[in-house]
């Protein structure tokens, strides 16, 4: 057989190109699935003290969340929603009060990641906002002894402990780049309204969407003033802290500032739900691969440096979306 007869029988043979399996199961079933594994197993028919993927998977399809899943499915959901059942260090009462206000509130988160691309490609711009506190530099008495064939790296366990710093940032959805993060040693309401402030300076006069979690913060008075500001609404329309008006709560101020209508809304996740917000997969990121016990952090300024390259190593060669 001629080479050139090869040739043409390869190219007749070869796939064409297409698109990859398109995704089997909905982001909100995806959602309930992590729910589930933040539930009591037995509160849900299963006699363990803590769930496995193959229980997951079992209960899911027993309550009709989806037809039929694989365990290695669910293990993936777990990994990729940093949830690890086989560890346990202490509890939160997840209980929700109002489970089709809960389900509602999943579904929102969901559709807005849903549509982040379209959104994004529109003008708006998708964040995922949230804090991490006390983060403490720890300086190792002595120096590790580096790996060698035959020897894995070896870790001074003994420590200096230094100051603490926090770190509030935003991820954009789409390019999964980390947007205006700051490191400082506080996390007043005024310091995350600043963080949300910057943010907004980089591409202003375009609309934002920033899904966060519930913390007092995340609803405060400065944060409502300056997006009224931004919004052309005077502030003595606000009404008075704890009086009247916008102001007068967390649950009113919250409501503004999710008002669909402004330039710049929020998008809250529910309660005990913050593992749907993808900065969440980012922190655990940062976390394992630099605030862990392996690194030594000479001051709290170091610590400060060395989070701050990290993350212009990460928006430069590594940031991507979420799948």
């Amino acid at each position: 057989m001629s080479h050139k007869l090869k040739s043409i029988i390869k190219s007749v043979l070869k796939d064409k190109y297409r698109i990859g399996k398109p995704a089997f199961f909905k982001p909100e079933q995806i959602a309930h699935i992590v729910s589930l594994a933040c539930q009591s197993p037995i509160e849900n028919g299963v006699p363990s003290s803590h769930w496995t993927p193959a229980a997951l998977a079992h209960t899911a399809i027993r309550q009709v969340i989806v037809k039929n899943i694989s365990v290695r499915t669910v293990g993936r959901y777990l990994s990729e929603a940093d949830l690890k059942p086989h560890q346990y260090k202490g509890w939160l009462n997840a209980k929700i009060d109002n489970p089709e206000q809960h389900q509602q509130q999943v579904a929102i988160v969901c559709q807005v990641y849903r549509n982040s691309v379209m959104m994004e490609s529109s003008g708006y711009h998708i964040l995922c906002t949230d804090e991490i506190t006390g983060i403490q530099a720890l300086e190792h008495i002595h120096e590790a002894l580096p790996m060698r064939p035959n020897q894995v790296e070896c870790i001074e366990q003994e420590y200096k402990r230094h100051r603490t710093t926090t770190l509030i940032a935003s991820r954009n959805v789409v390019t999964g780049e980390i947007v205006a993060p700051l490191i400082q040693s506080t996390r007043t309401e005024t310091d995350f309204t600043k963080h949300i402030r910057e943010v907004v300076a980089t591409v202003p006069k375009r609309p934002y969407i920033f899904v966060m979690d519930q913390l007092n913060t995340h609803k405060s008075e400065t944060l409502v003033k300056w997006i009224a500001e931004q919004e052309g609404i005077p502030t003595e329309e606000l009404g008075i802290k704890g009086v009247k008006g916008v102001l007068k709560s967390m649950e009113t101020r919250a409501s503004f500032l999710s008002d669909s209508t402004h330039q710049i809304r929020i998008v809250y996740t529910p309660k005990h739900s913050s593992w749907m917000n993808q900065i969440e997969i980012w922190f655990s990121i940062l976390k394992r691969r630099l605030l862990n016990r392996r690194s030594s952090f000479s001051s709290v300024q170091d610590l400060k440096l060395r989070i701050q390259q990290f993350i212009d190593y990460y928006n430069q060669y590594l940031a991507k979306p979420f799948r």
